[in-house]
Parts: structure tokens; C-alpha cells; sequence
């Protein structure tokens, strides 16, 4: 490529580090960003089963996490177009204030509508962050260095999972689980702070880079299809969350979600992506599956150890902490020098290493063995995920342009949250028909978590063919 390959104007060589003298700043900035979005994610998760408790919500369960995907997906193909138009800075700032104003109100919510819609404005920040993020990333860092980048931004995952779950847990027993949401804030404003400290440097990124290949037309256009598909992802889990197997107008209202999806999703990405074709479009389709099967299982994993297990909250977090680990070391692995050009194959690798674990958090659930055993089955699925993804960024950004940063960085989150709203939505779904009662459902839990271990194993041959 002309331009994805070379260093920015200003930027050091790039045999400096991550931390070096000329990144050091940007990187604390970026990591602090995403540490606050992963607390937000782990703690949340072992928090929800008491809010769904509480917001007598058990059903909808699911729609508590998907809903805030939905709103992701708007923020993401907003922050494509921002980032195109006027640089990344701008959507940085507002998806902080989004984010933050979003977790206040989930805290202060007294009843599960109100609830959703604090997830809603929290994950429309979210989506605005996470593409800017990597738009930052592209523009500001040398090639060489990217890789090092996303390890280290995997590795801020690290501390959240290991802390987020048993703080959370400990928060939600001790005072209350809107204290969860609420201790969120703060860490915002300081990552806020950070982005402040250090915007300077991002705006000079993005001296002596080319117009965006995509008009103002194009751009418009990118914009209300995002609308569309944050819609249509909208009815499809608002339709489903508490699915029965009878006609109704929810069943309606899923079906015209499910639609509005299949017919915009191949707007927004590359062409070729549902038929993995060789390149950018199976990077995407890999993303999709990767996320799609991963946090289909992962959402339901507390709730099922806790109701069928009866683990405490605590227990149950520790569960999540102890696979997290998985993540941070594939994305290490994929970070070194070693692997350079042969990135697409940790990709297949990744596919397969997320297979072998959900098989075994089947298995452990449906046998009845130690539950304890999940949290080895998620280092597996953790490592899986943390070849595959962080390869994938790195190899999203070295086939384009950087000049088109934004447009792929919004495609690759598009097809990361997508993935994930639609593997919630179905194991969402699957879980409202059959559920019956607490203590009964590890059928249920099965048969959700059997589909989605065929759709992680689709990653193997997308990696495959990556490179074309």
C-alpha cells in the first residue's frame, strides 16, 4: 500500500517502542480508554443477574447486553464518517461524555425500561470510541509498531477481568449493583483527561493525510444506513428476547429486524464479505464469527452458573476473571516479530482454540462436572479470541489505505458488534422459549451453546482465506 505502511508525517522511526519517548503519552491514553470500557463490560456482566433480579427482568436478560450492542452499531458507522470528515479527536470526546452519561443512568434506573436506554446511550459512546481508537492507531503509529499497539490494548483488558468481576461482585452484595454503573464515571473522566493531555499529537496524525476515498454523498449515505441497521438489529432482539413459539407481533417485528439486517449489513461492509472472499472481506467475516460465538456463550455463562451451579456472584466472577487471561496472552503471541506476514494463520489457529473451548464449557455443563473447570475452557476460548482478533485489526489496517482508516476500522467493529448482537440475540432467544424455571435449564444452556460452537468453528477456513 502507499500509505498504510508508511509512518505519518512527524512520527519516529519505527523502531521505537510502544512506550517510547515519542508514544508514551498516546499509548497511557489509549489504554486508559479501553480500561475503562472493559471494566465497564466484565463488571457489568457479573453484576446483571442481580438487576435482572431486581428489575424483575430474567427473561430479558440478554437484551440488558444486546440493546447496548444495537446502539454500538450506530455509533460505529457514525464514527467512520466523523473520523473521515473531521479527524478522530472529535468522536473520542463525545463518546466519552456518551459513555459515562450512560452508566449514571443505568445506575439511577428504577425500572428496566429506563434501564435499557442508559445501556443504549452508554453503547452508542462506546461505538464512537472504539473506531476512533483504532483510526488513532492507524495514523499515529508506524506499521511496524501496530501489532505491539493492539497487545498492549488486549493487555488492558488484564486488570478489569481480574478485578472487575469480584469488585463488582463484592460492590453489588455489600451496597447495591447500581453502585457498579456508577463506579464507572470517574474512571471516565480521568481517561477523558488523558485524551485532553495528549490531542495535540492526534491532530497532527492526521497532517499529510489524503481525502477519504468516499465522498460527501457516500458519506450521508453511510450515516442513515447505520440508522437502518441499528433499527433493525433493535427489532430483531426487541422481538426476541422473549421469544414463544407462536405468531405474535414481536414475531413479526423480529422477522422485519431480521430482514432490515440481511439487506443493509452488505452495504456497509467490503463486497464479497458473506462469501469469504480472499482479502479484507474474510477478515471481516472472520471478526463476525469470532464475536458471534464467543459472547453468545460468555453472556449466558454467570447466569448459568449461578441458577443451575448455585455459584455466588463472586464465585461466578472469578469464573470470567480467570479465562480472561486467555485473551491477554493469544493477543501477546500475536504481537511478536515472528509472526509478521503470517498473521492469517493465527487467525485459523484462534478459530480453532475458541472451538476446543466452548466444546468444553458444553461438556462441563452438560455433565455435571466441577464448574470450576469453565474458567480453564475460557483460557482456551480467551486465547482463541486473542489471536484472532488482535491479528485481525493489524491485518484490517495493513490492507487499506490510510486514507480509509476510518471506513475499515467502522467495517471491522461492524462486523465485531454485529457478531456479537446476533449471538446474543439468538442465544437470547433460544433461552426465552425454553427457559422454565431456575435450576431446570442446562438443556437449554446446551443447546444454545452447540450452535454457536459450529459457527466458531466457520473461523478456520475464513483465516484460510485471508490472503489472497
Amino acid at each position: 500500500m502507499d500509505t498504510a505502511g508508511s509512518p505519518p508525517t512527524g512520527v519516529a522511526p519505527s523502531r521505537e517502542g510502544v512506550f517510547s519517548s515519542s508514544y508514551a503519552l498516546l499509548s497511557l491514553a489509549l489504554v486508559a480508554l479501553i480500561t475503562v470500557i472493559a471494566f465497564e463490560g466484565m463488571a457489568v456482566s457479573t453484576a446483571m443477574p442481580d438487576a435482572a433480579r431486581e428489575l424483575d427482568a430474567v427473561r430479558s436478560y440478554g437484551l440488558a447486553f444486546s440493546v447496548m450492542l444495537t446502539t454500538q452499531l450506530l455509533g460505529i458507522v457514525l464514527a467512520g464518517v466523523w473520523a473521515e470528515r473531521s479527524g478522530p479527536l472529535p468522536s473520542l470526546y463525545a463518546g466519552q461524555l456518551l459513555f459515562g452519561a450512560g452508566c449514571a443512568l443505568c445506575g439511577s434506573s428504577s425500572a428496566f425500561g429506563l434501564f435499557l436506554v442508559g445501556r443504549g446511550v452508554a453503547g452508542l459512546g462506546a461505538g464512537l470510541i472504539i473506531v476512533a481508537g483504532y483510526v488513532v492507531i492507524g495514523r499515529a503509529y508506524p506499521e511496524s509498531l501496530r501489532p505491539k499497539v493492539f497487545s498492549v490494548i488486549s493487555a488492558a483488558w488484564v486488570l478489569p477481568s481480574l478485578l472487575g468481576p469480584p469488585i463488582a461482585a463484592w460492590v453489588t452484595t455489600t451496597f447495591s449493583w447500581r453502585w457498579v454503573f456508577w463506579l464507572v464515571v470517574a474512571p471516565v473522566v480521568v481517561a477523558l483527561i488523558a485524551v485532553l493531555a495528549r490531542s495535540g499529537q492526534i491532530a497532527a496524525a492526521d497532517e499529510g493525510v489524503d481525502a477519504s476515498s468516499r465522498d460527501h454523498r457516500q458519506h450521508v449515505r453511510a450515516a442513515w444506513l447505520g440508522l437502518l441497521i441499528a433499527a433493525s438489529a433493535g427489532a430483531l432482539q426487541w422481538g426476541t428476547h422473549e421469544l414463544e413459539f407462536a405468531w405474535s407481533t414481536k414475531t413479526v417485528v423480529a422477522l422485519v429486524g431480521a430482514a432490515g439486517l440481511a439487506a443493509t449489513a452488505p452495504l456497509l461492509l467490503p463486497s464479497g464479505t458473506w462469501v469469504m472472499r480472499r482479502g479484507l472481506p474474510s477478515v471481516m467475516v472472520a471478526r463476525f464469527l469470532l464475536t458471534c460465538s464467543f459472547f453468545g456463550t460468555i453472556t449466558y455463562i454467570p447466569l448459568m452458573l449461578v441458577n443451575e451451579r448455585g455459584l455466588s456472584l463472586g464465585a461466578a466472577g472469578a469464573v470470567l476473571a480467570v479465562g480472561s487471561l486467555g485473551w491477554s496472552t493469544g493477543s501477546w503471541i500475536q504481537g511478536r516479530d515472528r509472526w509478521a506476514g503470517r498473521r492469517d494463520q493465527l487467525v485459523s489457529v484462534g478459530g480453532a482454540l475458541l472451538t476446543a473451548g466452548l466444546v468444553g464449557v458444553v461438556a462441563i455443563t452438560h455433565f455435571g462436572w466441577n464448574p470450576y473447570l469453565i474458567a480453564l475452557a475460557l483460557v482456551a476460548c480467551g486465547t482463541g479470541m486473542g489471536l484472532g482478533t488482535a491479528s485481525l485489526s493489524v491485518l484490517s489496517l495493513t490492507l487499506t489505505e490510510a486514507a480509509d482508516h476510518g471506513s475499515t476500522s467502522s467495517s471491522l467493529q461492524l462486523s465485531d458488534v454485529l457478531g456479537s448482537v446476533l449471538g446474543i440475540a439468538a442465544a437470547g432467544a433460544v433461552f426465552a422459549a425454553l427457559h422454565t424455571v431456575a435450576g431446570q435449564d442446562v438443556p437449554v444452556f446446551v443447546t444454545m451453546w452447540l450452535g454457536l460452537c459450529v459457527v466458531s468453528a466457520l473461523v478456520v477456513p475464513a483465516g484460510r482465506r485471508i490472503r489472497s
